[in-house]
């Protein structure tokens, strides 16, 4: 017999190994956790995803589309208001003689119309003459040039 079969830490050592043999013994076996219910839930589940997207996404676009529709009809309601309120204003008479003296400078019989220039001396040649003479392609590259330009030097 081994010196050591008495000692304290083989005994102790024996009594775990037998103690942890119970405990294994009597612990059930461990079942899988994934049911065939809980496999037949998550099916269900997936399945109604599935089926659910594609109309909440409808829904959603169309609600969106709504709510641009309305807002669509709003601005036409508020040109339609400002379209209402200028026809208006061109029934008055006072107010036709005004815009014909603004925009196309009429007079009114009996008085002078002066035209004020800018006061800057630059004029510019006639357009027509001069750019009937040249070919279209030049034409088209002053205008290009020019537009280039800032403001200031135009």
């Amino acid at each position: 017999m081994p010196a050591d079969r008495f000692s304290t830490a083989t005994r102790l050592k024996a009594l775990g190994e037998q103690a942890a043999a119970r405990v294994y013994r009597a612990r059930p076996a461990r079942r899988n956790r994934l049911t065939g219910r809980a496999a037949l839930l998550a099916l269900v589940m997936c399945s109604l995803v599935v089926a659910l997207a594609y109309p909440i996404r409808q829904y959603v676009s169309q609600r969106s589309d709504i709510a641009d529709q309305r807002r669509k009809a709003q601005d036409a309601g508020a040109a339609l208001d400002r379209l209402r309120e200028q026809k208006a204003r061109w029934q008055d008479p006072a107010y036709v003689r005004q815009q014909a003296r603004r925009h196309l400078h009429y007079v009114m019989p009996g008085e002078t119309g002066f035209i004020v220039q800018d006061g800057t001396g630059v004029t510019s040649a006639p357009k027509g003459a001069q750019a009937a003479q040249r070919p279209w392609y030049e034409n088209l590259w002053d205008t290009v040039d020019s537009a280039d330009k800032p403001a200031g030097k135009r």
